[in-house]
């Protein structure tokens, strides 16, 4: 047995050596390609044989670290995929607006979707906000609205939610052991409802086929519950953690509004709240970067060569906290917003719907009900931390998913009138 294991022992080691002398060799004729291929192409690191850079990604500040190396416009490979990155506001505007037609085609995503199929009393605001505003998408693709305890829409909201946990682009064919759930189920309780108001309304020329209109409602509660509750969310957790602030947002909406309902006309009379409702997507900044961008030719951008169809990832991280931009990028800071005189100016800088043709195409949306669900949900309650915890022990850390969400937390509601 000894001198069996020996041999064992030896045939491993040897094919061990052997493969990495072929990863050595691969490296040596990668690398020796890319710098014959790539002179005049955006610099970045040296790519490792199929990893690519994964391992030499700072995760918790990737486009400060490579931004001071590479400058704004740099390579990396994500695995075997070669990505351009746009950093910093005046380089992603020039691409992205100045430069519309040859970054604005859409790259294709590989996306991957991880299933996991009061009374002044704490409380997870994740829930309750994601009913409110899934309730509105639920206008808008059903003609109706459902009772919040509805055990049809709280089952089609929760697994939605669920649903929405990790979002992988390029790394997710590596990831083979996590594997998608099927959602027959919430297909169907889709195209149940789409019926039934199909034949509520009487209409009987649909223009969608089936498995297109499903994706496009899923699309539709994806995108639009996720970003605007979490922004909801960050928004009220930052009025616990920032009492003042919250006492101006108040004194600005009891002396404006009263007791009436809040309307959309009311952004204009009321500036402070729209600063901090601006501040709050800012410093939030749930959407870090920018849906992937292709080029649609061969362009020179900033003496760059980037060729026909290379995958451009636009970071709105680096805009939205631009030190040259920003007064305090990475303060909670309403004044970013305001005039000497208190009045809400807009700032170029300001990008979390991303720009130019492949704008987010639900921005209008999404002002229109954060707008109406912060200064609504301020007019009623003030909100604090529960008992024995203090402001300043409030993490805003945020948990990495689709969206950048706040760190688990509770927070006590109180009502106001």
């Amino acid at each position: 047995m000894g001198v069996l294991d020996s041999i064992l022992q030896s045939s491993s080691s040897t094919s061990l050596l052997g493969v990495l002398v072929v990863l050595l060799i691969v490296y040596l004729i990668s690398s020796s390609f890319l710098s014959q291929e790539n002179k005049n192409e955006p610099p970045g690191p040296r790519p490792l044989p199929l990893l690519g850079n994964l391992l030499q990604l700072d995760l918790k500040r990737p486009y400060n670290t490579l931004t001071e190396k590479y400058g704004p416009v740099f390579t990396v490979y994500l695995g075997p995929k070669k990505v351009v990155v746009l950093a910093g506001y005046k380089t992603v505007k020039e691409a992205l607006v100045n430069q519309a037609d040859e970054f604005g085609e859409r790259d294709s995503l590989a996306i991957f979707l991880y299933f996991s199929f009061a009374s002044g009393q704490a409380f997870d605001t994740t829930q309750p906000i994601n009913y409110a505003v899934s309730n509105i998408i639920c206008s808008m693709v059903y003609g109706s609205r459902f009772e919040y305890d509805d055990p049809q829409f709280t089952s089609m909201v929760d697994r939605t939610t669920r649903r929405i946990q990790l979002v992988l682009t390029s790394m997710c064919k590596y990831l083979t052991a996590v594997q998608p759930v099927s959602t027959d189920d919430q297909m169907d309780q889709i195209m149940t409802e789409i019926n039934l108001h199909l034949q509520e309304s009487g209409s009987t020329n649909s223009h969608f086929h089936n498995d297109n209109l499903v994706i496009t409602v899923l699309n539709l509660f994806g995108a639009g519950t996720e970003t605007t509750s979490t922004t909801l969310r960050w928004g009220l957790m930052l009025m616990v953690k920032y009492p003042k602030i919250q006492d101006q947002v108040q004194e600005e909406i009891s002396r404006v509004i009263g007791t009436r309902q809040v309307q959309v006309e009311d952004r204009k009379n009321l500036p402070f709240t729209d600063a901090v409702i601006h501040e709050t997507q800012r410093l939030a900044n749930i959407v870090p970067m920018a849906l992937p961008h292709k080029t649609s030719e061969d362009v020179t951008f900033q003496g760059y060569f980037i060729k026909k169809g290379t995958t451009v990832y636009p970071l709105l991280t680096s805009v939205l906290y631009d030190e040259s931009e920003w007064e305090k990028p990475y303060s909670f800071n309403p004044a970013h917003f305001l005039d000497k005189d208190g009045k809400f100016v807009k700032r170029d800088a300001f990008m979390p719907f991303s720009a130019g043709r492949r704008i987010c195409l639900g921005e209008s949306l999404a002002r229109m009900e954060l707008f109406l669900f912060f200064t609504s949900i301020l007019q009623h309650f003030r909100f604090t931390p529960p008992p024995g915890v203090k402001e300043e022990d409030l993490d805003l850390t945020p948990q990495v998913g689709f969206t950048l969400s706040p760190s688990l937390h509770k927070i006590c509601a109180v009502c106001r009138m």
